[in-house]
């Protein structure tokens, strides 16, 4: 499924008509792939938010009309105002929706680990994307690893992950996706409040006479 993004073609390139068009809530913009010859456009930021906003996020395939033509697109890059973290030129690549490409897709872990809750762990997700390789149009908005059998001994690979059909994972199979993290919350019945412990060093034992320094703890 794509997402229709209009597009305006004939800006005047350079850094003082970027500003100018940026004050007005246009984005500058260039549209490249496929051999054909690189068009500079503008798009509006919040026509650009709204067709980012599902799912898929920066990876959704667009539909990008320019003039009268229709190009199936993906975002290659946005750049942003180091200050203001606003979008502040995206680059468009034209794509072949039949043809494999790369692109990094989100994790996200689903279900609860009861056990590793109940010894205090907490379940980690050591990355947040990976890459994977599928016809643009097959290509998943997300990738969803169910943590609800792990343990806090359990490890999840990249090779223990199932993909869509047609969907192929970047990276070796060794990869550490997901792990469990020991916060130590078993072990949080600490000793009771004025209860030193038995063997403390120097407990109850008076200073040395003209030895002014704390005891070490």
């Amino acid at each position: 499924m794509t997402t229709t993004l209009k597009t305006q073609v004939g800006r005047t390139t350079g850094s003082p008509e970027a500003r100018r068009l940026r004050g007005k809530e246009h984005i500058p913009a260039v549209l490249y792939g496929m051999g054909m010859t690189p068009v500079s456009i503008t798009v509006e930021r919040r026509d650009l938010r709204i067709a980012l906003s599902g799912a898929a996020g920066s990876n959704t395939i667009l539909e990008l009309h320019v003039d009268d033509k229709k190009y199936p697109a993906i975002v290659k890059e946005m750049q942003r105002d180091p200050i203001k973290r606003t979008v502040s030129h995206v680059d468009f690549m034209q794509i072949d929706l039949n043809v494999e490409i790369t692109m990094a897709v989100p994790v996200h872990l689903t279900g609860t680990a009861k056990a590793v809750n109940q010894e205090g762990g907490l379940v980690d997700a050591a990355i947040d994307r990976i890459e994977v390789r599928a016809a643009a149009n097959n290509i998943p908005n997300e990738i969803l690893i169910d943590v609800t059998d792990m343990t806090m001994q359990s490890v999840i690979r990249l090779g223990d992950i199932t993909l869509p059909k047609g969907v192929t994972a970047l990276g070796d199979d060794d990869l550490v996706i997901v792990t469990v993290l020991d916060t130590g919350g078993a072990t949080a019945a600490a000793t009771p409040a004025g209860d030193a412990p038995a063997d403390a060093a120097g407990a109850g034992e008076a200073p040395a006479a003209g030895d002014d320094k704390p005891a070490a703890s």
